[in-house]
């Protein structure tokens, strides 16, 4: 099942992208030529693929775990309403999800 994922960029522009259930919001994010990099791969070792989730989708995923937390403490302009990409696993229930980018994130890989 496909599942839109809208992105608000930094300018605010949005982007929509459809992704496939099962993908993390880090890989859509990436595939679509945002700047979230992702360094450590998914593994809760940095904070550069921080996006902000819209706060009438926040309580709808997963709790963050501890580790996630942690990274978090460590992202440039994190908020209540921050997460990171990575450990968001796209479902049929996310379908119309609203992210944003915050203004601080690059891609340096790029």
């Amino acid at each position: 099942m496909s599942v839109t994922v809208n992105f608000t960029r930094r300018d605010g522009t949005v982007l929509n992208v459809e992704a496939d259930e099962g993908e993390s919001l880090l890989t859509v994010a990436q595939n679509a030529g945002l700047p979230l990099e992702g360094t450590c791969e998914g593994q809760m070792a940095c904070s550069t693929c921080h996006v902000y989730v819209a706060r009438e989708w926040f309580d709808r995923l997963e709790p963050p775990r501890e580790e996630e937390e942690d990274m978090l403490d460590l992202a440039a302009a994190a908020r209540a309403n921050s997460r990171l990409s990575c450990q968001i696993e796209l479902t049929a229930e996310l379908d119309g999800i609203a992210i944003t980018i915050p203004p601080t994130s690059y891609d340096q890989s790029r």
